[in-house]
């Protein structure tokens, strides 16, 4: 996989449709998507809180990771903290509807 420049983020051209629906097929990471597409962007404490998911900043950390190396969050650091936000217009140029789709599914 060719990575971004700052190597933490795959290139829009090589999201795969197989990776991001495996990583958006489990309940937390799905639950971390919603939480973040109503908040537009978030640091990694709040979004854990706003999602309402009751798992180990661990666990919380890798469901991250995962996400973010299908292509669906972006990270960047300010100051002492991370901040994510989806990678809308890449998923939606590189999969129509997609995420619209799966934000709009009932939990």
């Amino acid at each position: 996989m060719t990575a971004t420049t700052d190597g933490l983020h795959p290139d829009a051209s090589e999201l795969r449709l197989a990776r991001v629906l495996a990583a958006l097929g489990d309940e937390g990471r799905l639950a971390t998507v919603r939480a973040l597409a109503r908040l537009g962007e978030s640091d990694c404490t709040r979004l854990q809180a706003d999602a309402g998911l009751e798992m180990s900043r661990s666990t919380f950390s890798h469901h991250q990771k995962v996400l973010r190396e299908a292509g669906i969050l972006h990270a960047r650091v300010q100051g002492s903290q991370r901040i994510l936000t989806l990678r809308r217009a890449e998923l939606q140029a590189r999969f129509p509807g997609l995420l619209d789709a799966v934000l709009d599914s009932p939990a």
